[in-house]
């Protein structure tokens, strides 16, 4: 589709963020930028009064604003929201990526897969035995469906992902390239001469409209389920380990890594490189600084950093009093030294 179909004219895209066109509303938009990447017949957003001024002075043809901002010489269009209004925007200009239906030529389908016609199946994907794919599900190139597994309608699977078998996908589910859905769980046991394998014979569920970022891990269970709960979007490079559960709408930020039988409640967020102990249960609402290392329950609403996790504050103090250490112990320094050169002090060192 070439720019000049993809153009909206400001009312249009007023309408489909409901918000009221102030200015030219025939003008003709051709997408939407940042306020550093904008140009002509661009649509940037304002959210503070102290970037309204480089966007009128900037070379974008109108401003998506919020209440309270203005007025304005250039057209505009106020939102209550501008964040959702502007994330509208963007999917309404966002590049066609529909892939059309059909299965390639060069695709591997398994005895007994049933794929809906309204599928796309890319070259190279394989598709092991009674593979379930719903409609609109697309599945890119090299991508590989091992036996049973299902997926739900308008799911994408990118190129080089692997799902191993008997993993199910709700609908609207992403994968990315290079992740790995149920991988064996990590589970050994020393019997005095060797570690002997556990059977990881369990599955893995991920819920409806749960991305999953590239090159990340979710391993299935060992007996049940490892569940990724509705909504929850997991970023690159997460180790998701055997019979972990997530709640709905949690954001495991790339490097995560979620140890065995842990459990999340819904709307969890752990920042980037945070560990999760096996065995924890992660209350409603909580969030970790990144790098934290959660080795205990944690109540409802809590925020935590560092490692052990502690209360935020609380650990704030605690870095800000490492910062003055050196200072702490040459004031201790010299207070032993001075107590050493007096009457007293050599009192006391005798009696010792």
């Amino acid at each position: 589709m070439s720019e000049a179909e993809r153009s909206l004219s400001l009312a249009e895209l007023a309408e489909a963020v409901g918000g009221q066109v102030e200015g030219d509303a025939s003008l003709r938009i051709l997408g939407a930028a940042g306020l550093e990447d904008a140009g002509e017949g661009m649509l940037v957003r304002v959210e503070h009064p102290r970037y309204l001024a480089a966007a009128l002075d900037g070379p974008a043809s109108a401003l998506l604003l919020g209440p309270g901002l203005g007025p304005v010489h250039k057209p505009c269009i106020r939102v209550e929201q501008v964040r959702l209004a502007f994330i509208r925007c963007l999917e309404l200009f966002a590049p066609d990526e529909r892939q059309p239906a059909g299965v390639h030529p060069t695709a591997v389908i398994g005895p007994g897969a049933q794929v809906d016609p309204g599928c796309s199946v890319g070259p190279y994907a394989v598709l092991g035995r009674n593979v379930k794919l719903a409609g609109g599900v697309v599945i890119h190139a090299h991508a590989v469906l091992h036996d049973e597994v299902e997926v739900g309608p308008d799911s994408v699977i990118y190129p080089h992902a692997v799902l191993y078998a008997r993993t199910t996908l709700g609908a609207r589910v992403r994968v990315h390239a290079g992740a790995v859905i149920g991988a064996d769980g990590y589970g050994y046991t020393w019997t005095g001469e060797r570690h002997h394998k556990i059977p990881q014979n369990g599955r893995v569920r991920l819920e409806d409209d749960v991305e999953v970022g590239a090159n990340t891990t979710i391993d299935r269970a060992t007996t049940g389920e490892t569940v990724i709960g509705r909504g929850t979007k997991v970023d690159n490079l997460v180790q998701v380990a055997h019979n972990v559960r997530t709640g709905a709408h949690c954001l495991l930020v790339s490097q995560v890594g979620i140890a065995g039988s842990a459990v999340l409640g819904n709307g969890v967020v752990l920042a980037g490189q945070t560990g999760v102990k096996d065995h924890v249960t992660i209350g409603d609402g909580v969030q970790a600084g990144a790098r934290a290392g959660l080795w205990g329950d944690q109540p409802p609403g809590a925020l935590v950093s560092g490692n052990p996790a502690r209360p935020h504050r609380e650990e704030m103090r605690i870095n800000a009093a490492l910062g003055r250490l050196p200072e702490l112990l040459r004031r201790v320094r010299a207070l032993e030294a001075r107590l050493a050169n007096t009457p007293e002090g050599d009192a006391g060192e005798q009696e010792l």
